[in-house]
This record gives structure tokens, sequence and C-alpha cells, in this order.
């Protein structure tokens, strides 16, 4: 009788022996949400969709990744996943050892078709002897990871304890419309130590950086169906039309656009 294809907990024990492949590739299809709580581990790790949205989220920012690009985590980095909708996508684990040279922190990165059909092909492996041919591709993989620039896809969250009890009351309630006096006063400092510490904390002004996080909610909400009057409303737009134009300007396209797979009703 054959023995069977090693599973991913025995891949990544044989990793942190230091034997075995230098990757392990996973591809995964959810027709449900999937919440991964926040864990770390010595792999560096690399999600990728090829339908749906992902949200990635460390400790320091969230990354909204739609099919094009994917989010690279480094080894021993906390970090927690979540779908939004259908998804398809992939997972590579990289042994620590081999992550020499890529980037350090996490990131999100364009997926070129290379690095796409390469990751697939890993996929396919289902245990033995990592052979040349195999170690090439695992190669080409490291090589695609380590040249790709990144993509400023992510949300920065502030290191300082008042700015991120204000971040994360923000993300809990997106339309919340109070203004920068008000906003200093719940995290107990003074508007302007607010705007000069946002600002160098996280790469934004406090307005840039809640636009950023209504678009990324919007683009999560997207994937899972939701009509675009509901999002523009439950973000704090004051019309549709509203949050059609600001959508069209950072991203290009309208909504419906933009998730041309899905009917994203208006």
């Amino acid at each position: 009788m054959p023995a069977s294809a090693p599973t991913l907990a025995d891949t990544l024990a044989r990793f942190r022996r230091g034997k075995g492949p230098r990757l392990v590739a996973r591809a995964s299809v959810e027709r449900t949400t999937r919440v991964t709580p926040p864990h770390r581990h010595p792999e560096g790790q690399l999600f990728g969709a090829t339908r749906g949205v992902l949200t990635v989220g460390t400790d320091a920012g969230l990354w909204v990744v739609p099919s094009s690009h994917a989010v690279w985590v480094p080894p021993h980095h906390r970090h927690s996943l979540r779908s939004h909708g259908a998804f398809d996508g992939s997972s590579v684990y990289v042994a620590e050892t081999a992550c020499a040279g890529l980037p350090a922190t996490a990131c999100a990165i364009r997926c070129t078709g290379l690095l796409r059909e390469a990751v697939a092909r890993a996929a396919t492996w289902n245990g033995g002897a990592p052979d040349a041919a195999r170690q090439r591709i695992a190669g080409l993989i490291l090589d695609e990871i380590r040249a790709a620039p990144q993509e400023p896809l992510g949300l920065p969250l502030p290191a300082d304890a008042r700015l991120m009890r204000i971040a994360r009351a923000l993300l809990d309630d997106l339309a919340d419309a109070r203004g920068l006096e008000d906003w200093a006063a719940f995290g107990a400092l003074s508007a302007r130590t607010l705007s000069r510490r946002f600002a160098a904390e996280t790469g934004f002004t406090f307005a840039d950086w809640r636009q950023r996080a209504r678009l990324m909610r919007a683009l999560e909400m997207l994937a899972a169906g939701t009509p675009v009057t509901t999002i523009a409303l439950s973000l704090g737009y004051d019309n549709v039309s509203a949050f059609i134009a600001m959508f069209r300007r950072v991203h290009g396209v309208t909504p419906a656009r933009f998730m041309p797979s899905r009917s994203v009703a208006a």
C-alpha cells in the first residue's frame, strides 16, 4: 500500500529540524468565511488569492488583498487571516533558513504571472524528495518574492497606545463622523499632538488614514456581495455617489467594475 502524502504539520516539523524542501505550498478553496486567529510560527508565509479578497493582519498593520496581489509575512511575525465571500487562493510556507534576502517586514507585493504559476505547480507536490526540478521551482518562487516591488496596500497601525485606542475605535465603526478635536478628547491628548503623532507613526494624516480604512473595508464588503448603497451608508458617506467617486479616484474603476466576478447591486 503506498505511503500517504505528508501533512502540512509533518512538513513544517521537518523544516524545523533543518530537513526537507525549502518551501511548501498549499491551495485552498473556501466557500464560507475563513477566520484564523492571531498566531506566529518560524516559517515565512506568502498569502495569495486567485478569487475573492483576503484580509491579513499583523501587529503593525492590516492588508486587504485582491487577487492581483499577495502578502508576505516574515518568520516569527504574529498574524491573522480572514477571507470575504467565496475565496480561492494559496499559501506558501518558507523555511526560516531560506528567508534570507526576503522582506524583513510584512508587506504586499504584486503577483506576477510567473509567481502565480510557480506556486500553483508547487501546490501539486505530494511529498517526496525535492528533486532538481522542484528545487528550481522553489528557487524561482523565492526569487520572485525577493524581486517583487512592495505595493502600498496596507493600513499601518500606530504604536502609541492612545493612538491605537483611537484607531481601533474607528475600525470598529468607520461611519463614526467625529472630527479631529473629538477624537483627540477620546484619546486624552491634544488635537495638535494627535495630528502630529498620527502622521509620524502611520505615514498618513488622520483624515487620509480614515479614508484609507474606509476604502479597505469597502473591498471586504464588495467581496462578500454587499450592495454598493449599503456599503456607502455603513462607511459614513453622505450618499452613494460620493462613495463611488472616491472609490473611482483611488482604484481607477467603479466598485462594480472592481469586482466583475460578482453581481454587485447598487
